[in-house]
């Protein structure tokens, strides 16, 4: 799980941070979870940020690897939601376009772009970290605009939002 933070300090931002958890070598799922968890509650508390931007579950191939990953994005959006923090989501086509103007760009395309735009002297091996900053950074981009994804402020506006997920 990659993650970047930002600040903005009137109309520009400014990196802060970025980084991903590495849980390969954690064999059960369950503690890999919870660790995001904690971990973006950590961030939060640390850094106690206005908003928070998701990549947004995509429609994949492989039916467990979407379950996977639909649990990690959860557990970070609960997070987010259990500190008050709104969260935004984005779909991955939506941060490419913002970020390079090209809504099929590669990861190694969006990262180079982030270096450039935000003046990172390296950028890291695994490009999962840059695809957290690419969502700030998209976020940032879209502020006020009425055309994300979906936005939550609460449990309960999630669940107004998505009466068809809940049952």
């Amino acid at each position: 799980m990659g993650f970047g933070l930002i600040e903005v300090r009137g109309s520009e931002m400014h990196f802060l941070q970025m980084n991903e958890l590495l849980l390969q070598k954690i064999a059960d799922p369950y503690v890999k979870l919870k660790m995001i968890y904690e971990r973006t509650i950590e961030l939060i508390d640390h850094y106690h940020p206005d908003e928070m931007a998701l990549e947004a579950p995509f429609f994949g191939k492989n039916v467990q690897s979407m379950l996977k990953l639909g649990r990690a994005q959860g557990v970070a959006m609960a997070a987010g939601l259990a500190r008050q923090v709104p969260v935004t989501e984005y779909l991955p086509k939506k941060i490419k376009m913002a970020i390079t103007g090209n809504g099929n760009a590669s990861k190694e395309q969006v990262a180079k772009m982030l270096q450039s735009m935000l003046g990172l002297k390296e950028l890291p091996k695994n490009l999962d970290a840059t695809d957290g900053l690419a969502a700030a950074v998209c976020h940032f981009y879209n502020a006020g605009k009425p055309d994300t994804l979906k936005a939550y402020h609460s449990w309960s506006s999630f669940v107004s939002q998505n009466k068809d997920r809940i049952g």
